[in-house]
């Protein structure tokens, strides 16, 4: 088929790539466009663009598809559908029109669950036991339009990185069966009943909340794995933590309760598995404490 592809993050990157693979022409690629990254707040492209140049596909980021001239590029490309995967910008009715099939999106949960921005770290904040991908025709809504196939995978114990991968991957299997038989996955309407949203991650959700019981507590720490990453704070300075399970014991939420930075919580107790201090790489708590001691009886400040 003749495609457009829109994406913008590495979760896209998959889908573009088996697109490709099977043999799909891509008469353009669209993505936001760069945005100041690095020390020096250079306008960096983003891993579809980046990955899009390698593959020598023509690449577009208008920073707005409302502006007519270029809803008339796009029209003017002809095309069969329109592949959409975490691209960050609304597409107009002239634009969701505009293909032979319509527009179909990657979708990171298993819809009506969890439409928006952070499917992912939603899902796993609500401890959902599981997620998926969506396949869904595309329509004005936020997520709304129908779906033409979807499958599911657990969740129990990844992090969001981990999880974000996986559902990349199948994402872009689905899509390349989708459209190698189109007639073949019919769009259904999703269903009334089961609707959530999910919001943007807002850095201030990070701060870990030990108030919590220690089982929501961990699962904070597995959804802003890898960004914007899970942190608390003391002797001034902001340790994140990458990983951690719940353990036994109790006292005043925020307390180190040994000299293995077993962490008190609303009800239970952490034990952290991985930490990094700020400018640091990622250490195993025995690493941390030999050279930055947080004693049993320690308040830590989170939430």
């Amino acid at each position: 088929m003749r495609l457009a592809f829109m994406g913008t993050p590495d979760f896209a990157v998959p889908t573009l790539d088996a697109l490709v693979a099977a043999g799909h022409d891509i008469a353009a690629v669209y993505s936001q466009p760069p945005r100041p990254a690095g020390r020096g707040k250079a306008p960096q492209p983003g891993a579809v663009h980046k990955r899009a140049d390698a593959l020598g596909l023509e690449v577009r980021c208008p920073v707005s598809l409302r502006d007519p001239q270029a809803q008339a590029e796009f029209v003017a490309l002809g095309l069969d559908a329109a592949i959409v995967a975490a691209y960050g910008l609304i597409l107009p009715q002239p634009v969701l029109d505009a293909p032979r099939l319509g527009c179909l999106n990657v979708h990171g949960s298993l819809l009506p669950r969890w439409r928006g921005a952070a499917p992912v770290q939603r899902a796993i904040l609500a401890g959902d036991v599981e997620t998926g991908v969506t396949i869904m025709q595309m329509e004005k809504g936020l997520d709304t339009g129908p779906m033409r196939l979807i499958r599911s995978t657990p969740v129990a114990g990844k992090t969001a990185g981990e999880l974000t991968a996986e559902l990349a991957a199948m994402g872009a299997a689905m899509m390349v069966e989708v459209l190698a038989d189109f007639d073949a996955f019919p769009a259904i309407a999703q269903p009334d009943e089961g609707v959530t949203y999910a919001a943007k991650i807002e850095k201030a959700e990070a701060r870990i909340d030990f108030s919590a019981p220690a089982g929501q507590v961990v699962r904070q720490i597995l959804a802003f794995n890898p960004a914007p990453g899970a942190f608390f704070e003391t002797q001034g300075e902001r340790v994140r933590v990458l990983a951690a399970e719940v353990a036994d014991g109790r006292g005043e939420p925020g307390t180190v309760l040994d000299d293995a930075l077993t962490i008190a919580c609303g009800t239970g107790a952490i034990a952290p598995g991985r930490v990094q201090r700020a400018g640091r790489g990622a250490m195993s708590v025995a690493e941390l404490l030999r050279g930055f001691a947080v004693p049993a009886g320690t308040r830590l400040a989170g939430a």
